[in-house]
């Protein structure tokens, strides 16, 4: 039985979908694969790619971490941000990027300096996914 898997964000739900034969994920410790009837578990997400496989498609996600939960035939995802991989603005995250490399040049406080390292983190693992798509799929970059 194929699984079912729900990714959560605290604004909205992105996804909730049936039929998946596979998920990959970026776990702490390294990227998690499941497939259905897998043992249930919880651990958090890092920053990263997050793949549904549904017969010959991929659904490509980015999160930004957050908890990953498996049950025995339902993964949830309960991230701090996520995206479709095909709805990444790559010139907002252009943007998103320098404003962060900027704001850590500045230094102004260590709570900004934290800051805008996450930010920059965030838009790195946008730009990464973006191009990993446009390789897979043979697209021009917008």
């Amino acid at each position: 039985m194929p699984l079912t898997v729900e990714i959560v964000t605290v604004e909205r739900k992105v996804l909730e979908e049936s039929g998946i034969d596979e998920v990959i994920a970026p776990g702490i410790d390294g990227q998690l694969a499941v497939l259905p009837q897998h043992a249930a578990f919880m651990t958090m997400l890092a920053p990263g790619e997050l793949i549904l496989k549904k017969g010959a498609e991929e659904h490509v996600f980015v999160v930004t971490g957050g908890f990953f939960e498996v049950l025995k035939d339902k993964v949830v995802v309960l991230a701090d941000a996520a995206e479709r991989a095909d709805e990444i603005d790559v010139t907002r995250a252009e943007e998103a990027r320098e404003r962060a490399r900027l704001a850590i040049e500045r230094r102004e406080s260590t709570e900004d300096l934290a800051l805008a390292a996450a930010a920059l983190q965030r838009a790195m693992i946008r730009l990464r996914i973006a191009d990993n798509r446009r390789r897979r799929t043979g697209q021009v970059r917008r």
